[in-house]
């Protein structure tokens, strides 16, 4: 597919598990072009984490890594959530190679997302922001314009709880409890409230927004089933360290972020992977989607909906499960990115040909 037919997409993030396969997914989904990354506080170590990312995978070439901000718009940055992502924000895994690309510190991280999304057609871009929304808040105060140019904004936040799914949202909902950070809170959200009434106040952004929930993302779990199929592939025994380094770190970071995700949250079927889910978001209309939408079997529901539930919001919500899951193919979504890691893994294999043809 040529350049100018992929979804040209910003990703805005504060690795992060969740957020590395994020990464993965736009750096290597053949219908999106990343024309940026920038970080933003949450985890610790951020901006440096997402470069050594972006090496393992070999795309720090590619993709510029801009330092955003450090702490919210009008309050200090929250304590790290070290009890799920440890005191790196990426702990789990040896293998995390150090950056050969440093991320720009000195650039004005807003500016670049705005020179980068104004740069593409009229109604072509996304921003996708997985992470606080502090910076998409300060872009959309700076240069109002972008509101208008982008095609759509697809955020990770949020908890709707009270039935909106059937998900465990955790170990204490019989209480009620439906945050993963507070006890009624989602982290994005609670990191940078003015951030995300900045957004969800915007009537032209909001009809523009796209919001994965945690009612959505704790329907798509890193099983045992699905942590073997990223490790081994499709092909092949499924015995042994792994397919690839790449393909072992990764699954470190699975096996790290379901053991903390049980420990804290009581949810052992295996780690929701949120941040991948807001990435993928943006494929809607284009022939890679994957449909995110419950199916209403209702006539009255049916006729001039395209099966689509009604939304009850002034954001399309990603969304309710009350008739199938939000994610209507879950098992196309883990394919999708195992497809993606083996094209990274395919990259790295030319690399290090080349090296090897060079020593000789």
């Amino acid at each position: 597919m040529p350049v100018r037919e992929r979804v040209p997409v910003w990703l805005d993030c504060d690795p992060g598990h969740d957020d590395t396969f994020a990464i993965v997914l736009a750096a290597y989904h053949p219908g999106i072009n990343v024309l940026g990354i920038s970080t933003v506080y949450g985890n610790t170590k951020t901006a440096v984490n997402a470069a050594s990312i972006l090496t393992a995978i070999n795309k720090h070439n590619d993709i510029p890594v801009f330092a955003g901000s450090a702490h919210g718009i009008s309050r200090p940055p929250m304590q790290p959530p070290t009890a799920i992502h440890g005191e790196s924000g990426i702990d789990g895994t040896t293998l995390l190679p150090q950056p050969l690309r440093a991320p720009d510190w000195t650039s004005d991280a807003i500016e670049a997302m705005a020179t980068a999304i104004l740069g593409q057609p009229a109604g072509t871009a996304y921003l996708v922001a997985t992470g606080s929304f502090t910076n998409i808040a300060l872009l959309i105060r700076r240069f109002p314009r972008v509101v208008t140019h982008i095609k759509g904004l697809s955020v990770m936040g949020g908890v709707f709880g009270d039935g909106f799914t059937d998900v465990v949202l955790g170990k204490n909902q019989h209480k009620g409890y439906i945050g993963n950070y507070t006890p009624w809170a989602e982290f994005n959200i609670v990191a940078d409230p003015e951030a995300a009434a900045a957004i969800f106040s915007n009537t032209e952004l909001a009809a523009k927004t796209i919001v994965i929930p945690l009612d959505l993302s704790h329907q798509v779990l890193a099983t045992q089933d699905i942590r073997d199929l990223l490790l081994y592939g499709t092909k092949g025994s499924k015995t042994g360290a792994g397919k690839t380094t790449l393909r072992r770190m990764l699954v470190d970071l699975l096996f790290y972020f379901a053991q903390t995700y049980a420990d804290v949250h009581g949810i052992t079927a295996g780690p929701p992977l949120h941040d991948p889910l807001a990435v993928a978001a943006v494929l809607r209309d284009t022939e890679y989607e994957i449909p995110f939408y419950d199916f209403d079997p209702r006539e009255e529901f049916r006729a001039g909906q395209n099966g689509r539930t009604p939304e009850r919001f002034s954001v399309s919500v990603a969304t309710e499960g009350s008739y199938e899951d939000a994610l209507a193919d879950t098992t196309r979504f883990w394919q999708i990115l195992e497809e993606c890691i083996e094209r990274a893994d395919a990259a790295n294999k030319a690399v290090e040909v080349k090296v090897q043809a060079v020593a000789i």
